[in-house]
């Protein structure tokens, strides 16, 4: 055994030893995209990125991230489901494929938290203790530990692209936009499937797994696991219950200011066009509030 799996064995991570590296490759590639995202989005969206300033601008380049992540993570991570060598043991089974899909999680999760915490006072702490959550649970697949399942809960990521999408129409001015509301009715639905009604009935499949072999489980990898699911859970309700919300006021305002707009134009005998909104939702950043799982999970 060499000194690096004996350090990784030594704290309970012996699979490690073999994906660190990919973790590490994974936080730098983020750093490499936000570089990235302030090269190219000049370039594709001069008029809106070009008027950002401090955080607002770290906001786009975050969810340039994001959406990067999301979209890789989930293509990687979608055939794990069927991995037969996974589902015959989907407590403790490993796969060195799946090994590195979760280091490119963990990799990402752990950014994240940084990048959160950076912007806590803008956004609050809600995406600093997801990221937390996120990158504490993958990491114990390392052990390993749940390689099946998670595989599984990274499928909420299922619902971040159309976050993430809600979020551009807002800075790029389509804010109250027929495809807005598309996109909108879309990451409801999805938001909902995935990581509530599928997140909690797979949450209990995870707890019968673990219950049929409970005392080959350590007790501090119970109470983490308990207390991350719970967490994450009530983040996603939470999450959920202000997208129906700023979606109800966003919309709803929208159509009362084309009726009182409409009432004013035939009191006057003059035509006008449906208004549409142009301002971002910024107080307390609602949609942003919103992710992942999700970033923006």
């Amino acid at each position: 055994m060499s000194s690096e799996q004996g350090f990784f064995a030594s704290i309970g991570l012996p699979r490690l030893a073999y994906h660190w590296h990919v973790l590490v490759l994974s936080t730098l590639t983020c750093n490499f995209t936000v570089a990235f995202s302030r090269f190219i989005s000049p370039v594709l969206c001069p008029k809106t990125y070009n008027t950002l300033k401090g955080h607002k601008r770290l906001s786009w380049d975050v969810h340039a991230v994001s959406m990067v992540h999301c979209i890789l993570v989930v293509i990687l991570s979608f055939h794990l489901l069927f991995d037969e060598n996974l589902k015959r043991d989907k407590v403790f089974g490993y796969d060195t494929y799946a090994g590195n899909v979760y280091a490119i999680a963990c990799g990402y999760f752990l950014w994240d938290a940084m990048a959160s915490l950076y912007q806590a006072r803008e956004n609050g702490y809600g995406f600093v203790l997801h990221g937390l959550c996120c990158f504490g649970v993958y990491l114990f697949a390392f052990r390993p530990f749940l390689n099946y399942y998670g595989a599984v809960f990274l499928m909420f990521e299922l619902s971040t692209p159309f976050l993430n999408i809600h979020w551009f129409m807002d800075k790029l001015g389509y804010t109250g936009s027929i495809f807005q509301l598309i996109n909108g009715v879309v990451l409801i639905f999805v938001f909902l499937s995935v990581r509530l009604v599928f997140g909690l009935y797979m949450s209990y499949q995870t707890f019968l797994s673990v219950k049929a072999v409970i005392s080959q489980v350590p007790i501090y990898i119970r109470v983490i696991y308990s207390v991350a699911n719970i967490t994450l859970h009530i983040l996603n309700l939470y999450w959920f219950t202000r997208m129906i919300s700023a979606m109800k006021r966003r919309f709803t305002k929208k159509v009362v200011n084309e009726e009182k707009e409409l009432q004013h134009s035939k009191g006057k005998g003059r035509k006008v066009f449906p208004l549409t909104e142009n301002s971002s939702i910024e107080d307390g950043n609602d949609l942003k509030s919103n992710q992942s799982v999700d970033n923006r999970k």
